[in-house]
C-alpha cells in the first residue's frame, strides 16, 4: 500500500479509535474467502454499513470504503475502519490509474497489531493474508487471483 493510503488509514484510523460495541457486525466468515469482492462489499452497501463511495482509490485499483455512521464493524474480534476491495468491470469500484492487484480482492482494515491479527485470522483457519499497514493498523485481505 502507498504512503498516501497509509497516511488516510491512520486518520481514520484515529477518528475511529472507539470501543467495539457489543452488537459489532461480524465479518468473520466473509473473511474466510468463499466470495467475490462484489458479494462481499454489496452485502455491505446492502445493510447500509459502509459508505456507498469509496473514501480512496489506489493506483492498482483498491477501493477504500469507510463504515457508515454508526456501524461498527468487527473483524476477528478487532475493530473495523475501512473496508477494501475491487472486482474487474464492476461499477460499485472505481479502476485505478496503474495496473489492477487482482480481478476480484476484498478485505477490511482493523485496529491491531499484524502479530495479534494474525494470531486470530489464523486460529479461525480463514486462508486470508495479513498485511501489516502500520502501527497498529493491520488489512486482512482475500485475494481472489
Amino acid at each position: 500500500m502507498t504512503s498516501k493510503l497509509i497516511a488516510v488509514l491512520a486518520a481514520v484510523a484515529a477518528i475511529a479509535f472507539v470501543p467495539m460495541s457489543a452488537c459489532a457486525v461480524d465479518l468473520d466468515a466473509p473473511l474466510h474467502c468463499d466470495r467475490s469482492a462484489h458479494d462481499f462489499v454489496s452485502k455491505l452497501l446492502d445493510d447500509k454499513l459502509i459508505e456507498p463511495q469509496p473514501m480512496h482509490v489506489e493506483d492498482n485499483s483498491i477501493n477504500a470504503f469507510n463504515p457508515a455512521s454508526g456501524a461498527s464493524l468487527s473483524a476477528f474480534g478487532f475493530h473495523v475502519f475501512a473496508i477494501v476491495g475491487f472486482e474487474k468491470d464492476d461499477p460499485i469500484f472505481r479502476p485505478g490509474d496503474g495496473k489492477m492487484l487482482s480481478r476480484s480482492a476484498y478485505g477490511a482494515v482493523v485496529l491491531g497489531s499484524t502479530e495479534k491479527v494474525r494470531a486470530a485470522v489464523e486460529g479461525a483457519h480463514s486462508p486470508a493474508i495479513v498485511h501489516h499497514v502500520g502501527p497498529f493498523i493491520t488489512a486482512i485481505f482475500c485475494d481472489r487471483d
